[in-house]
């Protein structure tokens, strides 16, 4: 294993898309984040979550962390380095396992600022716009314990999502292709569920979907009201992670390159 990371490690700091994707990633999530909390007004009718609206920009930042993930993989096997990497490294399990650490840490590093940078961002706009000790909203800080539990979900769901990245493009073996059947499940569930009438089926695609439900992590007001709680909500998103890494895994052990 240590071979095998050392290899991965040294492929995602000799490129240069990496670096940008990860920049990007923090850049569009603090700048969604700031945007949102700059525009919000704390009215009479209601004031909302302010942790949650503070890490809305996740919901952006997560698409650069996708193509970041499928690159990882799919970019190997688009250019066929795959078949020098597997000669290198021929026990494949070990292959994808260093890929997937060697995700894990970077991405998580990066979602720590990234989240960090909106909380700020939220703690310094959110007073201007009525979010006020007075209203019974005093200012974000990470000692509060649902603020916490957001900001370190919300690094984690980033993590997972790199993970289900990794797995399904490593099914699939195409950069464009994996891209787009990530993104369209992270985004088009929740359309989904919104365009369904029934209650029972729209509560339940909220429940399943890996972005629906692993974003109730970030929610620190009005638990019961969810459709799934906060923590079961990130384990909906493992469970996507874990069956693509292994559904990845099984193929790429199976498969010729």
């Amino acid at each position: 294993m240590r071979p095998a990371l050392h290899a991965e490690w040294t492929k995602v700091r000799t490129v240069a898309s990496p670096l940008w994707l990860l920049l990007g990633m923090i850049a569009a999530t603090v700048a969604l984040s700031a945007a949102a909390t700059s525009v919000v007004t704390c009215g009479s009718a209601g004031c909302g979550d302010m942790t949650k609206l503070s890490l809305i920009g996740v919901q952006l930042g997560q698409a650069l962390v996708v193509i970041l993930a499928v690159l990882v993989i799919a970019g190997e096997y688009g250019t066929g380095m795959i078949r020098t990497t597997l000669a290198a490294m021929p026990h494949r399990t070990t292959v994808l396992a260093a890929k997937a650490v060697t995700l894990t840490g970077i991405v998580a590093a990066a979602g720590t600022v990234a989240v960090l940078g909106s909380l700020v961002a939220g703690r310094l706009l959110l007073p201007g716009r009525a979010f006020t000790t007075t209203r019974g909203h005093p200012p974000l800080s990470l000692t509060d314990g649902p603020t916490l539990r957001a900001a370190l979900g919300s690094i984690l769901y980033l993590t997972l999502i790199a993970l289900l990245s990794l797995g399904v493009a490593a099914v699939v073996r195409d950069s464009a292709a994996s891209i787009g059947i990530v993104l369209g499940l992270l985004y088009l569930v929740p359309v989904l569920s919104q365009m369904i009438g029934n209650p029972h089926w729209q509560r339940l695609l909220q429940r399943i979907g890996p972005m629906s439900a692993g974003l109730a992590i970030q929610a620190t007001t009005d638990i019961r009201s969810l459709p799934i709680g906060p923590w079961a909500g990130l384990g909906v998103t493992a469970g996507w992670a874990a069956a693509a890494l292994l559904a990845g895994g099984l193929l790429l052990r199976m498969r010729d390159t």
